[in-house]
């Protein structure tokens, strides 16, 4: 059996472009979907197929869709470039069996990648991903791919292209109150950083006195001095609008299903931070309750917030393949992870930056707060907390070593403060007498060692994080 360079992570099956994500690669992909939906007994649902702005990925969609409708699925092909969270919606309101999204998400310009999304809409569970992935190696042995071309397809009706963002954008409007968004006199700068969000925030509030400004809305998939990740080092330009009057900044990644908040004096507000918020609004301004559902890379802040409010919270390993089912099963209020990702009951059990900037601004217009007061807000009543995160390279055969040196680490101080335990959910993560704790674990999406470090002072998240990089030996 030939060995496969296809192998799914925490979000799917990501690759460098022309290396190993090739259209061979994708169409083997395309047919272990088709596969497992035959096993299913789904396969007469059909499937949804959509794309982001990456280089090539209307081609790999339409390759994906001729493998699809070559066995006799049928294909809803998104007309044009749609975010991941508006394509997971068309699973549902075409009652399909799932989705296959080209999209790398938030990873550099040569990568691009394949997501599969199930007919609830949400991340593949590690179960679904598994049943795909075992197709694979058989399919590259007997190369039993079927396909049939695009305009057949269209002829026989086996592919169809469809809009998904009219249905999507009725559902968002029974979610927030987009009238009292639209007429809040709100001046909001958006930074689409090139991606498939570019025009979402201002077709969505257009009419009213909210005043939306756009940057790097145009389609470039060379991510043009950027990474399309909504995280502070990637955010200066954004940052820098705020001292023109703008009340907030909101920045989506390559395919919109994450959100960076910038405050209105160009603070890059944390994703910790932002989560911690967007569960203070569900909580106090919606009034909502039920459980959260947290990664282990996520705040502590929310163990906080449940505390004060009553409602459970539930932690997972990183990504929402973890979080989604949890939220299902426990039909959960709100979903979060590390990223900037951030899922909702009543909606997908998916991440959707749309949404999630679409509360915050209500949040914002409810509270009567910007986002600096809304942050003073939040550690009036949980205390102050800071987090940052490190990415570091390190060379493949070193993996091994550095996984024994943390394991047979065994501090007992870190930073002067005592361990008071270890737990290895999800790589090893150290908790700190002060309630501070410190993460290292591997990347599930690429080939990078990340170090994370939550604390009460910005110095010291340095200082834990230096600590932690000490450990790794790298």
């Amino acid at each position: 059996m030939s060995s496969s360079p296809i192998k799914f992570g925490t979000d799917g099956w990501r690759a460098v472009i022309a290396e190993d994500f090739t259209f061979d690669n994708v169409r083997i992909c395309a047919q272990a979907v088709a596969n497992f939906l035959a096993d299913v007994k789904m396969a007469d649902k059909g499937l949804v197929i959509g794309y982001d702005t990456r280089y090539a990925s209307e081609r790999f969609a339409v390759a994906a869709a001729e493998i699809i409708a070559g066995n006799n699925i049928k294909a809803y092909l998104c007309r044009r470039t749609s975010p991941t969270p508006v394509i997971s919606y068309g699973i549902l309101v075409k009652q399909a069996a799932g989705a296959i999204i080209i999209t790398a998400s938030h990873n550099p310009a040569e990568w691009n990648g394949f997501k599969y999304k199930p007919e609830y809409a949400g991340s593949a569970s590690p179960e679904v991903i598994s049943q795909i992935e075992s197709h694979i190696p058989g399919i590259i042995d007997s190369g039993d791919v079927r396909s049939i071309a695009l305009k057949e397809g269209l002829k026989k009706g086996l592919i169809k292209y469809i809009d998904p963002f009219p249905a999507y954008y009725e559902q968002i409007r029974k979610l927030v109150d987009i009238d009292a968004i639209r007429s809040a006199g709100l001046n909001v700068a958006v930074d689409s950083m090139y991606g498939a969000g570019a025009g979402i925030f201002k077709k969505i509030l257009a009419g009213g006195s909210t005043k939306v400004t756009e940057i790097n809305r145009n389609r470039n998939p060379l991510f043009p001095g950027i990474q399309p990740e909504p995280i502070a080092v990637n955010l200066k330009k954004l940052s820098r609008m705020m001292g023109r009057g703008y009340d907030v900044g909101l920045a989506t990644d390559g395919d919109a299903d994450r959100i960076g908040i910038v405050g209105e004096q160009g603070e890059f507000i944390t994703q910790l931070v932002t989560y911690a918020l967007l569960t203070l609004y569900m909580l106090e301004v919606l009034q909502q309750r039920g459980a959260i559902v947290k990664t282990i890379t996520t705040t502590d802040m929310v163990y906080q917030l449940g505390q004060i409010y009553d409602v459970p919270v539930l932690e997972t390993s990183v990504g929402f393949k973890y979080v989604g089912p949890l939220m299902i099963k426990e039909n959960a209020l709100i979903g979060g992870e590390e990223s900037g990702g951030y899922g909702f009951r009543g909606h997908i059990p998916e991440r959707d930056g749309i949404l999630a900037g679409l509360y915050f601004l209500d949040l914002m217009i409810k509270l009567k707060m910007k986002p600096s007061q809304l942050v003073a807000h939040l550690y009036n009543k949980v205390g102050p907390h800071y987090y940052h995160r490190i990415d570091l390279d390190f060379p493949a055969k070193d993996r091994g070593a550095i996984v024994s040196r943390v394991k047979n680490s065994n501090p007992e101080q870190i930073d002067g403060t005592p361990v008071v335990r270890v737990d290895t959910l999800d790589g090893y993560r150290f908790r700190l007498a002060d309630t501070s704790w410190l993460l290292i674990r591997f990347s599930g999406t690429e080939p990078i060692l990340r170090i994370y470090a939550e604390t009460s002072s910005p110095e010291r998240v340095q200082r834990l994080l230096a600590e932690g990089k000490k450990l790794t030996g790298v």
